[in-house]
């Protein structure tokens, strides 16, 4: 709409005014980066992840665990080697437990299974194939314990 000699002030205004929803310098959104507001937003849930008192005792009992398991296969001490090796090989294995436990607690997953409470059902490859890598660790670990004799 030009302004014409007929025009009144207010026709000249509204002519020369921005439309509704938009300033001189452009459009009124919240997510244009040149507007500040004062709103923040804050994460009212912490963040899931394992703490400091839940991670020193998973540590602790897998390294006695793998120590105990380690020292008779490496250096072939005495008689009680392949006690000694077992009952550090139960440990070790209950350190992992108590470590997947408290992960899936915080939330984490296995690679390749899905979320917890999602609804999906785990895929039965990716089962049998954390079966079968499970089933060869131990087997080679009692093996070798077997061969101190």
């Amino acid at each position: 709409m030009e302004a014409g000699p007929h025009d009144t002030d207010q026709q000249r205004r509204d002519a020369l005014s921005p439309a509704p929803g938009l300033s001189p310098d452009g459009p009124d959104a919240p997510d244009d980066p040149g507007v500040i507001s004062g709103e923040v937003e804050v994460e009212l849930r912490p963040a899931r992840r394992l703490r400091v008192w839940q991670l020193a005792p998973i540590v602790m009992l897998a390294v006695t665990g793998s120590l105990m398991f380690g020292f008779p296969l490496a250096f072939g001490t005495g008689g009680g080697g392949p006690v000694i090796a077992m009952l550090g090989l139960l440990i070790g294995c209950c350190a992992a437990g108590w470590g997947v436990m408290a992960a899936r607690r915080v939330g984490h997953t296995w690679p390749g299974l899905p979320p917890r409470g999602s609804g999906e059902r785990p895929d039965w490859r990716v089962l049998l194939l954390y079966a079968v890598v499970v089933a060869v660790v131990v087997g080679l670990a009692v093996w070798r314990v077997a061969r101190l004799r």
